[in-house]
């Protein structure tokens, strides 16, 4: 891929041969307009064997223009550089065969913006990934938090209900162990427990009868 650029006074352009049998390049559309810069695409007919394209840029009310050349390509593209904020500009775009070049394409006129204009008007699908990304990171920190959460839940609920099961399993054994020492206690005469009392009262003296025989 070669590629050449002339500035060139005067408004006749530069010589070159016109290949009768090849068209001039259709739907020539600026993109990407900036203040310094810009994009210009076109399309080339059905059925034109092209091995290059040339362009010709030119400023508004002024004689002197820029001839940008490229050829051994097949792109339907080229980036203007260098350009003038606010500035009028004249663009045209000939397909290069083997045989010469076409006539000039339809005259593409546009303007360049301010730079304070194109830094606040920045690409909206730029901004929408931006935004999209950082969106993304923002649920995705959300949902690790969530999941956080949820695991810390789970693991204090799972501790609850083992030391529950614990004591739920200890319970038949002390009210077995309050029975056992329960009945060890008591009496017939003190169901509720407490020492065995003699039927007879310590403060009788005790009667003797003798027998003579």
């Amino acid at each position: 891929m070669e590629r050449f650029v002339l500035l060139v006074l005067g408004c006749l352009g530069v010589p070159r041969v016109t290949a009768d049998s090849l068209s001039p390049p259709v739907n020539v559309t600026i993109r990407a307009l900036k203040a310094n810069s810009a994009v210009v695409t076109w399309d080339i007919p059905e059925g034109d064997s092209v091995i290059g394209f040339a362009i010709t840029q030119q400023k508004k009310d002024v004689r002197m223009l820029r001839f940008i050349q490229e050829v051994n390509t097949t792109t339907r593209s080229c980036a203007l550089w260098d350009l003038e904020e606010e500035t009028d500009y004249i663009v045209h775009v000939q397909s290069i065969s083997m045989s010469g070049t076409s006539p000039l394409s339809e005259a593409m006129r546009f303007r360049t913006p301010k730079e304070a204009e194109t830094q606040a008007s920045k690409s909206k699908d730029e901004v929408t990934m931006e935004e999209v990304g950082q969106s993304t990171q923002l649920r995705a920190g959300e949902l690790i938090i969530i999941v956080v959460v949820l695991i810390m839940w789970a693991g204090v609920i799972a501790l609850f209900c083992r030391q529950y099961d614990i004591i739920k399993d200890n319970e038949p054994n002390n009210n077995k162990d309050k029975a056992k020492n329960s009945s060890e206690c008591s009496t017939p005469e003190h169901p509720t427990g407490g020492l065995l009392r003699s039927k007879f009262d310590d403060n009788r003296t005790p009667s003797v009868n003798i027998i003579e025989v």
